[in-house]
């Protein structure tokens, strides 16, 4: 037996048993031999209930090795993890996913579950954790996208698998993360198509018909560019009709599709106020009559007088959709026809930005870079008629570099 480092023991044993079938482990005479048995270290470690308890891992070659994983399991104990040598992706998957819980929001939490004991432990849980390498994750991807599976689900579960590997590699557990880089790119979002101003108004008028309720709901969302889980946790106390202006706190989501809680907005911009028009105003103020009388302060509420699941509400959101005879869209589809109407209107893309709550300009930017048909068309007929001019101009002799007045610009020329 070899002490390492005053603290811990490294010693050959077998798997040998007696007559009694007991098992020699390092007693066994035949240790003598150079090939027989295998090297294990022990090391006693402190629990809390003041006892010691001995951690023993074997089946190492040589002493080196046996060493070695004693002094990588040593040092991981003073930086904080675990460096158990036989430690399997199954087993770090779960231990960092339960110390994902409270860090998380619930909904985030509840995806990386599923992704984790789902699809990623039952395919690499059995792996030892130094042992996962770049080509087990490539092989799983084209497995996936050859089997059929959508790129957006493959993606996630690669991402979350990267998320969980770059955790190990930055509490120096593991030396580099093997999921990266990523088998895959990032799979580009479908291009949207929202509604123009008119199909809104066709929809908003189906609503008010056939459900009151409903139509305030949705004309908040396309009045201010709320998110659905926004909107849905609402409540009356952050609503002030009087000084035209919301207060969005909390954002209404359900955990595996069952249970609702209320969570913090989706990133610190998204606390905010939001301004109201006197139609959304009117919406609201509707809406909060409706649920005066019922114990929770939800600005929206069901008739049961409790809050709206976000499930219900898309399936009814569709079934209004449908009777309206419209093109498919999502409800969320409805905060991006709120910024196009906006941009529509020549309003700003800092003002835009603003009112979405968008955590940079440059999100805004890049999600609405695209112009509505009429501002793009309008776009390319101002390029030439300007071509169109100098060409004049040049024919008459004239000088195409003179100074001229500036024309009129189709995309502001009625933003006054």
């Amino acid at each position: 037996m070899r002490r390492s480092q005053r603290r811990g023991r490294v010693y050959r044993r077998c798997g040998c048993r007696d007559a009694t079938r007991r098992q020699l482990g390092a007693t066994c005479p035949r240790l003598a031999e150079q090939e027989h048995g295998t090297w294990t270290f022990a090391v006693d470690i402190p629990s809390l209930n003041g006892r010691r308890r001995t951690v023993r891992r074997g089946g190492f070659e040589d002493a080196w090795t046996a060493e070695t994983a004693l002094r990588r399991f040593l040092e991981g104990r003073r930086l904080g993890f675990d460096a158990d040598p036989h430690e399997t992706v199954a087993a770090y998957l779960t231990k960092w996913l339960k110390t994902m819980e409270f860090l998380l929001k619930p909904t985030t939490y509840a995806r990386y579950r599923t992704y984790v004991l789902c699809e990623l432990i039952p395919v690499f849980g059995a792996i030892r954790l130094e042992e996962l390498a770049h080509d087990h994750i490539a092989a799983y991807t084209h497995e996936q996208l050859e089997a059929g599976r959508g790129r957006q689900a493959v993606y996630h579960c690669l991402a979350t698998l990267s998320s969980a590997l770059g955790a190990a590699v930055r509490a120096h557990r593991l030396p580099y993360n093997a999921a990266q880089p990523l088998p895959m790119r990032r799979p580009r979002a479908d291009e949207r198509v929202p509604w123009s101003a008119e199909q809104a108004v066709q929809f908003l008028t189906h609503c008010r018909n056939v459900d009151p309720a409903f139509a305030d709901l949705f004309e908040v969302i396309i009045g201010t560019g709320l998110r659905k889980g926004e909107a849905l946790g609402l409540q009356r106390p952050c609503v002030r009709i009087d000084d035209r202006v919301m207060y969005i706190r909390h954002t209404l989501s359900a955990i595996d599709n069952h249970e609702l809680v209320l969570t913090a907005p989706k990133t610190k911009k998204s606390r905010n106020w939001v301004p109201l028009s006197d139609r959304v105003a009117a919406a609201l103020q509707r809406a909060m009559t409706r649920s005066a009388s019922t114990s929770n302060d939800h600005v929206f509420q069901g008739p049961d007088g409790k809050p709206l699941h976000p499930a219900t509400v898309r399936q009814r959101f569709h079934e209004l959709r449908e009777q309206a005879g419209l093109p498919h869209v999502t409800i969320h589809d409805l905060r991006h026809l709120a910024a196009t109407l906006a941009l529509e209107g020549n309003v700003p893309m800092a003002v835009i930005s603003k009112t979405l709550r968008h955590s940079t300009l440059s999100t805004t930017a890049n999600i609405y870079s695209h112009l509505t048909w009429d501002t793009a068309m309008a776009a390319v007929h101002t390029i030439e008629a300007r071509l169109r001019l100098v060409e004049a101009r040049a024919r008459r002799g004239t000088d195409a570099l003179a100074p001229s007045s500036p024309l009129p610009n189709p995309l502001f020329s009625h933003a006054a």
